[in-house]
């Protein structure tokens, strides 16, 4: 008898391995530069630089809404984020002062949209970072759907016409300097 309960504790102990594995591979990805292939990362970027910016309507966390045509003549920072991938949060914690505070004042705008994510979960993302910055809400994943199939943080640098000057993907410091000198010399 003690073998029979020995054997089932194992194969429920196998079938929970499993299960982890497969919510894992199954997962939406997120991550750094290294967790990507070059052809992944290519394959699932539909929109590219010099490409014209597909426009959407995004509900705003806290009510209203922003459309991106509505921002023709602003230079826009895309950002697509999820609260629980770790590069995302890297990514947000530099915005504040390397981004809003640094182009505040200027024909600028700073989209973040949260990936498939529900109003409530994003409410206590920012009540525990105290983040106050406005952020557009996508939980159907309608608003990235246009612009990838996968992989966060997504950052789409978009001119006053519309156009993309630059696409980005995961977080490295040195890649998001970068990002800032492109916008830099995009609102020049």
């Amino acid at each position: 008898m003690a073998t029979k309960k020995s054997n089932r504790q194992l194969w429920i102990m196998l079938a929970l391995i499993v299960a982890i594995v497969a919510v894992i591979l199954l997962l939406p990805s997120c991550g750094g530069n290294s967790s990507k292939k070059a052809g992944d990362v290519e394959s699932t970027t539909l929109v590219k630089a010099g490409d014209k910016a597909p426009d959407f309507t995004v509900e705003m966390f806290g009510g209203g809404k922003t459309d991106l045509a509505e921002l023709k003549g602003k230079v826009v920072l895309l950002n697509f984020w999820a609260t629980w991938c770790p590069p995302c949060r890297q990514e947000l914690a530099r915005v504040q002062s390397d981004v809003i505070d640094r182009f505040a004042g200027r024909d600028f705008v700073f989209l973040p949209i949260s990936r498939g994510e529900t109003h409530q979960t994003v409410a206590a993302f920012r009540e525990k970072t105290g983040y106050s910055f406005p952020m557009g809400l996508d939980p159907s994943q309608t608003v990235y759907d246009r612009y990838a199939s996968n992989y966060i943080p997504r950052n789409f640098v978009i001119d006053r016409n519309g156009k993309v000057v630059l696409a980005s993907v995961g977080y490295d410091p040195e890649e998001f300097d970068e990002m800032i000198k492109t916008i830099e010399k995009t609102l020049e």
